[in-house]
């Protein structure tokens, strides 16, 4: 099924298990990813590429210990029509060594079967100490 509730809950289940097939599928071409505060990675981020492999990777690759998992879970979903509401923690180690443990939530808009667009709410300032070392 391609009903905005169940594309999202698929693609954050394929960020959890790191099935990077159905991440890509999970986007449209010209998606728009838009992540808050004034971090390294904030701003809005377009096109399906800049954000799985600048946005997404980037994070991934450059912010946590590559010898730890990252652990992605699905905690809440709400849908109407078009826009779903996830809400999901992510708990990792740093490249420091500290740790990681931040509850996220997105508002996501569905067209199509793909994700269009996505606005990101989290603790910056948990993000900020922890994954930039800044206080």
């Amino acid at each position: 099924m391609n009903d905005p509730k169940t594309v999202v809950t698929r693609y954050v289940e394929a960020v959890a298990t790191g099935d990077l097939p159905t991440i890509e599928a999970s986007f449209a071409p010209e998606v728009e990813w838009t992540y808050p505060g004034d971090l390294p990675l904030s701003g809005t981020w377009r096109g399906r590429d800049v954000v799985i492999n600048d946005f997404l990777g980037a994070a991934a690759g450059k912010l946590f210990a590559a010898d730890q998992p990252v652990v992605i879970k699905l905690v809440n979903i709400l849908a109407d029509g078009d826009q779903v509401f996830a809400e999901w923690t992510a708990q990792a180690t740093a490249l420091s060594g500290a740790t990681y443990d931040n509850r996220c939530g997105g508002v996501f808009t569905v067209r199509d079967g793909r994700i269009v667009a996505v606005r990101e709410y989290l603790d910056t300032d948990h993000a900020r100490r922890v994954l930039f070392g800044a206080e």
